[in-house]
């Protein structure tokens, strides 16, 4: 996995702007798991996809006290119009200056972040880094985990 580095370590603290034109910072999710899944482009077929399976596994995601927030180099505006047009419930954040990317190592050379999710527990700390995603059932893999992670 290449990226090994990040797992059991601190997760980078970073200031964004949501969908909603709100400034949120990772450190005001402490205290509840966190899946940060960075994408390429809205209104992508293979982002919609996962999209639109986070959107479909809400419910029971939120139940294991986890948020998901979805980060690509898309504007608030785009992200804004992305979300309304598929009905997401979770929080969109964008990197227009590619900062979060950066800190994440997720920015592909043609300046959009690669397709990469990490499970941050309650303290902040990375848990697992998926760097593979099979958009049609990630939402899955990811609840899968957060609940072994629990358990433990």
């Amino acid at each position: 996995m290449e990226y090994q580095e990040f797992l059991n370590k601190e997760a980078p603290d970073f200031i964004g702007i949501t969908d909603e034109g709100k400034t949120v910072k990772l450190s005001d999710f402490r205290g509840k798991y966190v899946v940060l899944y960075f994408y390429p482009k809205d209104n992508t077929p293979g982002c919609t996809k996962e999209a639109c399976n986070f959107r479909d596994n809400m419910d029971i995601i939120s139940s294991t006290d986890t948020v998901v927030i979805g980060v690509s180099t898309d504007s608030e505006n785009s992200h804004k119009k992305f979300k309304q047009k598929f009905n997401l419930n979770f929080t969109l954040i964008a990197d227009k200056d590619k900062n979060i990317s950066k800190l994440y190592n997720t920015l592909s050379i043609t300046g959009t972040s690669k397709r990469i999710t990490f499970l941050i527990d309650k303290n902040g700390i990375i848990k697992y880094v998926w760097d593979k995603v099979n958009v049609n059932n990630h939402a899955q893999e990811v609840l899968e985990k957060i609940k072994e992670i629990q358990t433990k």
